[in-house]
Formats: C-alpha cells, structure tokens, sequence
C-alpha cells in the first residue's frame, strides 16, 4: 500500500467473503482504491486486566440508596485532579457500599443504549492514538451515518471496560503490530524490538533457553490468520472463579460468532495483567472456566502467582502513595482505593476476588513477623496454614483485620453490610480457590515479571516493637491505644495489679513512654507490590515455556515497558505456532 492510494478498511464478511466496499471520487482523482482481504483463519487475543483494571458499574439499588447522580461504581480513567481529591475523602462506609460485590457489574459497552450510560459518552476513556494502524480498527469507508468509526470498534472488542490509560498503549500495541507484520514483503519497523533480538535481552532464564525469533517463523503465523485485540474485564471485587466461568461464556460467544460468520476459529491466546493471572488459571481448570481445549496458551505478565504479602500491609495500613509527580497512575490508584487501612479494609474484607491475593499455603512459612530489638519475638504461618493462623485470627494486634473497621456502614448483611464471620467465610472460599490452581498453569504458559532489587516488596510484613520497651512480656495480649492506619500503633503493656492479683492495662503513663509498633517497609526484589519469591513459583512450578524475569518497572505500569512489551509479543507467536487449522 503506498500513499498514492485510497486504502480501504478491512471488513469483517459473512461466509467469510473476500469483498470490500469503495467509494465514489472526483473524475480527477485517478488514486487506486486498495482493500486488504481478511484472512479466513482468526486467532483472538484475549486480554485480562489486573485488581481495579477493570470499569465497575452498580446497580440501579445501590445507586439510589446512595443518591447517586450516575451508577458508576469504578472508573478510574474518569478521575482528573478534582474527583481524585473528592475521591480520596469518601468515608469508609461509603467505599464499602459503592464498592460492593453484591451490587456491582462490569461497565460493558452497549452502543443501543444511552450514551452516557453504556455508550460512546461513558466509554469515552478509548482514544486510538494518531499514529496507531490496524486494517481492522479503521473508519468505514464510505462513511455513513450508521457507520461504526475506528473507536467504536475497539469499544466494541471491550477496550473500554478497562482502565484505558494504564493498559490502551499495549492494547494498540499488539492490535498493531500482530495485524501490520510486513508490508511489500519487508518487516514492519515495530517488529525490530522482537525480531532477531535475544531473548535474553528481555531476561529470560538460562533455565528455559530460548532461541531468537526469526523473519520464516513470524511470517509463517502472520501470513493467512488475522488477530483481533480484545480486552475483556470482569468484577475484580467477585471470586475468580466466578470470573472465569464468566469470561470463558463471553470467549465461546466471540469462537462462536466469527465460525457462524464462515471464519475459522478454535482457539485464543490469553494475555493477562496481575490477578489476571489467577483468573486466566482458573480459566483453563475443570472446576471453573473449563476451557482448557479452547485457549491456546496464555501469557502472564506480574502475577502474584502465590499470593502477595502486600495484601496484608494494605489491609491494616492502607495502598502505598509515591505521590502524583512520582507515579501517577499507582498515586491515583493508592488514594482511590485507600491511603489508610480502616478505607482499605472496609472494601477488601468484603470482597471474596481481593481476598484470593493473601499469601497461599504455598507462599510457606514465616512471612508475618514481629520483632524487637533485632530479634523475633513470633512469626506465622507455622504450620503453613496462614487462614487459621493469619486471616481468621482474632483479637490481636497483629491480626489481619480490625473487626471494627469491617463494616463501617453498620448495615446488616443482607442489605450490603458485612460481618466478621462472612469475611471468614469468604476466606474459607479463597482456600478451596488457591488449592483447586495451585498446580493449574497452560501447559503452553510464558511469563514475565519484575525482580528489581530497586522495586521493593513486601516479600513479608514485619511489625517491629520500638526499643524503649524494656521487656516485651505479654506482648500478644497488649491493646491497641491508638492507630495511624497507616501502619504505626500505640500499645499498652500489661502491669500486675497487686490488690485484685490481676494483669492489667497501665494507665496514666507519659505518652513518650508508649510503646510501639510499627510495619517496616518493604525490602524483597519485585515490582513494588508482587515479591519475586511469589512471581517465581511459576518458574519453579516447571509447566513454563519461558519466563522473562526483568527490571525496570512499578507493577501497574508493567506494559509500559519495551521489555515486557517484546516478551510478550514473543511468547504470543511462540503460542501461535502451536496453532493448528482444518483449512
């Protein structure tokens, strides 16, 4: 195609028609008009983003209990410096309500609807960029009024139920490249990154060496099968096994509907982002998505495969904030979500998905500790069973959970509010869940993830007792005085009452002789939030293809990096060789 042409979109046809649709020019105009014919083999791309990726709206219920002027539970591409602000000051019991697994769904597009409820005006957060090309995401040509433009296409593949300034750039980034591999029988410029590099560039493991990928091999996938980018989100707040049964209906209907319509389809290439990750395992287990036979191979890219003891600080001390300058996109997220621990809680303790990121039994030992003086005075799990020993423990000041921060808005739980036993019994859930795919990995399974010794993570939480306390005796039972909620507590120690013969709380002390304890910052390899001792149960587990383990990047921004871009193009063509076709 050159620019002395008119080029015409590629059109998706019934029977699979090789056919396109000109228009009509001045009698001057002696351009050719030039169509690119839709191979009849498809490979979908399926992309699933992480924690708080994907757009959440609420129900009709929920919003008029909450007088609300919209049902938009979660946007976070909607928020500018104003809302964010607004945002950061909700109330825990409101954050609990709006964010409720009960009453919430994902925003899907729905064009027929009204626009600012389900069409183009709410899912305005999808802007194509001006240099982004793809034969498929174009205007239709010759415009009508009915027509569907570049943008409404890609709403239509879901692009817009997902947290579009974080993950749009990878989204345009592999509709591009996959469907523009050469031009006049020369690479595309984007594919320099990928092609004929060494793997090892992008850090791949000596353990599972990988050859370069070569000019034959793309060409051999590219030429006769197109690849069509979709993102699907679903409600992070729900199980993930909820959500697998859930995207695996919606990835039958796309196999289904492109074989009603005369093309091939079998199978697609699952990419996924973070807890996307747990989904996407589920997505491939019997119990759950059961479509193990229809997914190809699935790309994982930061998934806290064990779980993250970041899970736990967040919890009792809130998200972590580099600040706007820093970090923007991880700023945003920390003070949307919580900056303190009773605004964290009141959502995550109340949501089953959430809950499936604490540390499994297979994350070990040890990981939650407290000490004093350089010395541990305890740490748990011991006997590798944090449910019991972490999560369901009561009553201390180490727990995982303030009970009074459970269900701020005092509602009963039938009516959205939430109990310390129904957290308990979410818990119990999240133990079948990390059993049942604590062995479950594609077999045709590539990962990347960070392990930057510059990027720390909690690969454990460590409250430390402050010096000036003598003698730590008694330290379990000690009460909570007070509580920044992010992460320092004021203790009284326990003093003997000679008279009634009884330990009691001392009192009337001078407050610069409290005790305290305080949750040490994070100091394990990762990617700010997923330790690389997590990460690498999936190069332990020995069901990987390749495993890129990189530098470089904070979590939520992961596929903002060249590296973890290329890793990822790579390892999908490396999947689709493995393509078989009737035709």
């Amino acid at each position: 195609m050159t620019t002395a042409e008119h080029p015409l979109p590629a059109q998706q046809n019934n029977g699979a028609a090789r056919k396109a649709e000109g228009f009509a020019t001045p009698k001057q105009d002696k351009k050719p008009q030039c169509a690119r014919m839709l191979p009849k083999r498809v490979l979908p791309i399926i992309f699933l983003p992480g924690i708080m990726g994907s757009n959440l709206r609420m129900s009709a219920e929920r919003q008029k209990e909450l007088k609300q002027k919209d049902n938009v539970a979660w946007r976070p591409d909607n928020l500018g410096v104003t809302s964010v602000n607004s945002a950061a000051k909700a109330l825990p019991q409101q954050r609990q309500l709006k964010l409720d697994p009960l009453q919430t769904t994902v925003d899907i597009y729905d064009p027929s609807g009204l626009s600012e409820v389900s069409g183009d005006a709410r899912h305005g957060n999808v802007e194509l960029d001006k240099n982004f090309r793809s034969p498929l995401l174009t205007d239709d040509l010759p415009k009508t009024k009915n027509s569907p433009t570049a943008v409404q296409k890609a709403r239509a593949r879901g692009w817009g139920e997902v947290f579009f300034k974080s993950y749009g750039e990878l989204l345009q980034h592999l509709e591009s490249c996959l469907n523009n591999t050469f031009s006049e029988g020369r690479l595309q410029h984007e594919w320099r990154d990928v092609v004929g590099v060494e793997p090892r560039f992008w850090g791949s493991v000596p353990d599972l060496p990988q050859l370069p990928l070569t000019v034959d091999e793309l060409k051999q996938v590219a030429n006769g099968c197109w690849f069509a980018v979709y993102a699907f989100g679903y409600n992070w707040l729900q199980s993930n096994g909820v959500s697998a049964k859930q995207i695996a209906k919606r990835i039958n209907k796309v196999i289904d509907d492109l074989n009603r319509t005369g093309y091939e389809c079998q199978q697609v290439v699952v990419v996924t982002h973070s807890m996307g990750g747990l989904v996407g395992r589920a997505l491939v287990h019997p119990k759950y998505g059961n479509l193990q036979d229809k997914v190809l191979g699935i790309v994982h890219g930061v998934m806290p495969a064990i779980g993250a003891p970041a899970a736990y600080k967040r919890i009792r001390a809130g998200f972590e904030d580099p600040g706007m300058m820093s970090g923007p996109e991880e700023s945003l997220a920390a003070k949307v979500a919580g900056n303190y621990g009773d605004e964290v809680t009141a959502v995550l303790a109340n949501a089953p998905g959430a809950l499936e990121l604490l540390p499994t039994e297979s994350y070990g030992n040890r990981w939650l500790r407290v000490t004093h003086n350089g010395q541990d005075l305890d740490a748990w799990p011991k006997q590798g069973d944090p449910y019991s020993e972490i999560y369901k423990l009561r009553g201390k000041w180490y727990s995982l959970f303030r009970e009074e921060w459970i269900n701020p808005s005092t509602w009963p739980p039938e009516e959205g509010g939430g109990t310390f036993e129904r957290t308990c019994d979410y818990l119990d859930r999240a133990r079948i869940f990390h059993r049942n795919i604590a062995s479950t990995y594609h077999a045709n399974s590539y990962a990347h993830y960070g392990v930057d010794a510059e990027r720390r993570s909690f690969g454990e939480v460590t409250w430390e007792v402050s010096k000036n306390c003598a003698d730590p005796t008694g330290w379990r039972d000690w009460p909570i005085v007070s509580d920044t909620r992010q992460g320092k507590l004021e203790l009284v120690r326990w003093e003997f009452n000679s008279p009634n013969k009884e330990f009691v709380p001392r009192v009337g002390a001078a407050r610069n002789n409290s005790i305290y304890a305080t949750i040490l910052p994070a100091a394990a390899a990762g990617d700010q939030t997923v330790p690389a001792k997590s990460a690498n149960h999936q190069l332990d587990s020995g069901k990987f293809q390749a495993v890129f383990r990189q530098i470089g990047y904070e979590h939520q921004s992961s596929y903002k990096d060249s590296r973890a871009i290329a890793s990822t193009l790579y390892s999908i063509v490396r999947i689709a060789q493995k393509a078989t076709w009737n035709c």
